[in-house]
């Protein structure tokens, strides 16, 4: 238990000494901006969500405008997002479901925002953790494939990585550390060709020990 302790506290110590700051790369100014920004990311780049919610919230600003418009012009706001019919529908649908049942605000309850249509649990880790400050750990593709390469788990699903990181981490750096885990799944340890040989994991991560020519 003690080894697997120092394993983490090293972990935690090189991703704050590289990524000292993190916060969203999608842009906000409230937890609905944010809910929305996020569920339109999927499959989409931050870059591009940022472009199209600045044309969206213009026009839509709050749940109870986004509830009441048109679904076919939501589409074509939303279309370079990719799956724009099914993001329409469950971003208006969200929007309808907060302005009816939450009084026009998100809820911050875990199962309250996983009852709105479109949020999962890594959607509403990411509201959470960002506006309402609550200690989460958002996994995504980027988190889970980093956990996974560095031996923190060997489960395939989000859900149980998340709870399972969660035993593991200390829950002073749960908000922190999934933003690092995506920095990093995106600058070094990349799904295809993962840059082992400049990662500063390469001397511990069992992935990199079998992957680098000279391990």
């Amino acid at each position: 238990m003690e080894q697997v302790s120092n394993f983490v506290s090293i972990i935690i110590e090189r991703l704050k000494a590289h990524y000292p700051v993190v916060n969203t790369q999608l842009d906000h100014t409230n937890p609905f901006e944010l809910l929305i920004a996020t569920i339109l990311s999927a499959q989409c780049t931050d870059n591009q969500v940022n472009k199209v919610t600045t044309v969206l919230f213009a026009r839509y600003p709050d749940p109870d405008a986004l509830a009441g418009a048109n679904l076919d012009d939501i589409k074509k706001i939303i279309f370079s997002t990719g799956f724009y019919n099914n993001k329409a529908k469950n971003i208006k649908a969200c929007a309808n479901k907060i302005q009816k049942e939450f009084n026009g605000k998100v809820p911050r309850g875990i199962n309250a925002l996983t009852s709105l249509p479109g949020v999962g649990r890594k959607t509403a880790n990411v509201v959470r953790s960002v506006c309402f400050n609550i200690p989460t750990i958002v996994v995504d593709t980027h988190v889970l494939r980093v956990s996974r390469r560095l031996g923190l788990t060997r489960a395939t699903d989000s859900v149980k990585v998340e709870f399972e990181l969660m035993d593991i981490l200390p829950k002073t750096v749960w908000n922190d550390i999934g933003l690092q885990f995506i920095y990093f799944g995106r600058q070094i340890c990349h799904a295809r060709k993962p840059a082992c040989n400049r990662c500063f994991f390469n001397d511990l991560c069992p992935f990199a020990l079998t992957a680098l020519p000279d391990a």
